[in-house]
């Protein structure tokens, strides 16, 4: 008699513990080693490109704004790490973000505030997404202008159309690279891919530029001011450079629900990323800097679209620029697929707690995929094909994906963190990671810091007197974001969205588990979600469940 085949283990006993704890049955593989949780962090930020499609931020302070403006602002991004560490490590779950705002506030406030958090949470993640992809269409359109000599000169239909191309591509590699379960070691090969971008920059700049190089003085004090703002403000746009680029350390906790030793390997992602754009970083700006024309205005006004592409050409000249430019874009590329792949955990998080529209339809695992939320995957993309329809009416429109991005996702790590600090300090246990008598100081600094950040993304870049051409949509696209996600609440949401939701069979709690969870969390325990009757919660494998579905 032939015996059924062995159900496919997902997770650990520790791992699928701790998932338990909060409520949730285990039903992603967990694939994701530490090395790889910080892989997809450092991938989504992909430094060297990144840096190049904000120059635009940061040269009008000068190479002193450039190079400080990205040391002192990725310290604080540091300390908004260090918040979050604490909290991913004590519980380490997709939806993370909007997970902690309803733990820790107030009973009043707890399910609007979870719910905007969530829906801010989810189009930041994609407003980076469509900021990549949109940053990756410029520099591929610069490269052609490049090898034509500026005969090319690509409109905003061109541009649309190559930005259209990269996101449908994306969503096919994160599709079949989860049906063979790679995903985690390609975050590996888009570390390595991003070191030697920065590496062979390191050498081909100061090389090229070999007798031009500009001294250590204007590096380190040059200003300048080429906003309509006052000085130090210029300065303080300049920090936009590396808040955008610094922005994807929250995919950790997004993974978390794939990571090994959840709830290490969260923290480890956080802080070695930021540690490592902090770092890596400065070293980009002091050498861009050292190796850039003294003409500033050349640099941002240059033909190629692209103030790096103009920076490779002034030091290598158009064949070098050429091949140093596909590079970039190849690795702005591969930062596309990392964003996709968080953005639509956090999609499916949510969806899994009935916050999104169709979520019964969103909610759904692939097995075919390598237990995989596909259908978020595509609604992600899907929603990012919508958005980055802002690139066909002006280069300022386009500049609110930027800033979407920033602003959603500032907002997002801002209000569980105030949540703890204001209702919940109580509540907080710490996890294997804590920063103990400074938790409290860092998490202070860190909400001030966001706060500012998020003010500085809606300011108008060129100056206070705006033009269409000129102005910053970000205020308008994400108050949209946020009061529309308020108004959805109070109109309709409030009467079903009672927050976070028990996936986990009942049967396997104890009564005082369940008594606790229910008093924390206010939780919709459904006693049937978890098929085959009471199993140990270190036992979670994958079997066949009602709202499991396959695509």
């Amino acid at each position: 008699m032939a015996s059924n085949p062995p159900t496919e283990v997902l997770a650990k006993p520790e791992d699928a513990d701790m998932l338990a704890k909060m409520g949730y049955a285990q039903e992603l593989k967990r694939n994701f080693s530490k090395f790889e949780v910080l892989g997809i962090a450092f991938a989504i930020m992909g430094l060297l490109p990144s840096i190049a499609s904000t120059l635009t931020f940061s040269i009008p302070a000068g190479p002193a704004g450039m190079v400080w403006g990205w040391f002192i602002t990725s310290g604080f991004i540091f300390v908004v790490g260090l918040a979050m560490s604490d909290l991913g490590s004590a519980m380490p779950t997709a939806g993370g973000l909007y997970w902690w705002t309803h733990h820790f506030s107030a009973p009043r406030y707890k399910n609007p505030l979870s719910f905007l958090v969530g829906y801010s949470n989810t189009l930041g993640l994609v407003g980076g997404l469509c900021s990549i992809d949109y940053g990756f269409a410029l520099m591929l359109v610069s490269v052609i202008v490049l090898v034509t000599d500026g005969a090319f000169v690509p409109t905003n239909g061109i541009i649309y159309c190559v930005f259209l191309g990269c996101v449908i591509s994306h969503g096919f590699v994160v599709m079949f690279a989860s049906k063979v379960n790679i995903m985690g070691k390609m975050q590996t090969v888009f570390t390595i891919a991003n070191l030697v971008l920065i590496a062979a920059t390191f050498v081909v700049l100061p090389v090229g530029r070999k007798g031009e190089r500009n001294s250590a003085k204007y590096v380190f004090t040059e200003t300048a001011n080429l906003t309509g703002w006052p000085s130090g403000w210029a300065f303080f746009l300049a920090w936009l450079s590396p808040i955008w680029t610094i922005g994807g350390f929250d995919s950790c906790v997004h993974i978390s629900e794939e990571a090994k030793n959840a709830s290490l390997a969260v923290p480890w992602g956080i802080l070695g990323s930021i540690g490592l754009c902090w770092s890596l970083g400065f070293l980009c700006c002091i050498v861009i800097a050292s190796c850039m024309s003294t003409d500033l205005e050349s640099i941002l006004n240059t033909p190629f679209g692209q103030p790096m592409a103009q920076i490779y050409y002034d030091a290598v000249g158009r064949k070098g620029a050429i091949i140093m430019m596909t590079f970039l874009f190849l690795t702005q590329w591969l930062m596309g697929i990392s964003i996709l792949l968080a953005s639509s955990r956090q999609a499916w998080a949510f969806s899994r707690d009935g916050a999104l529209p169709f979520s019964k339809f969103f909610s759904k695992i692939s097995k075919r995929f390598g237990h995989t939320p596909i259908r978020c995957v595509w609604g992600c993309a899907g929603l990012a094909c919508v958005l980055g329809l802002l690139c066909l009416i002006a280069s300022a429109a386009a500049s609110a994906l930027f800033s979407l991005c920033a602003a959603g996702n500032n907002f997002a790590w801002f209000m569980p963190i105030f949540a703890r600090l204001v209702w919940g300090r109580d509540k907080f246990v710490p996890g294997p990671f804590y920063t103990g008598k400074f938790s409290i100081p860092i998490a202070i600094v860190a909400c001030i810091f966001l706060v500012f950040s998020t003010l500085l993304a809606m300011m108008p870049v060129t100056g206070p007197d705006v033009t269409p051409e000129t102005m910053n949509y970000t205020v308008v696209v994400n108050c949209a974001v946020w009061g529309g996600a308020l108004a959805y609440y109070f109109i309709n949401a409030r009467k079903w969205f009672t927050g976070p939701k028990m996936t986990i069979n009942a049967e396997q709690l104890t009564e005082e588990q369940e008594r606790k969870m229910m008093e924390d969390r206010s939780l919709d325990v459904k006693r049937d979600s978890v098929s085959g009757g009471k199993k140990d919660l270190g036992d979670i494998k994958a079997s066949k469940r009602p709202e499991t579905g396959d695509v």
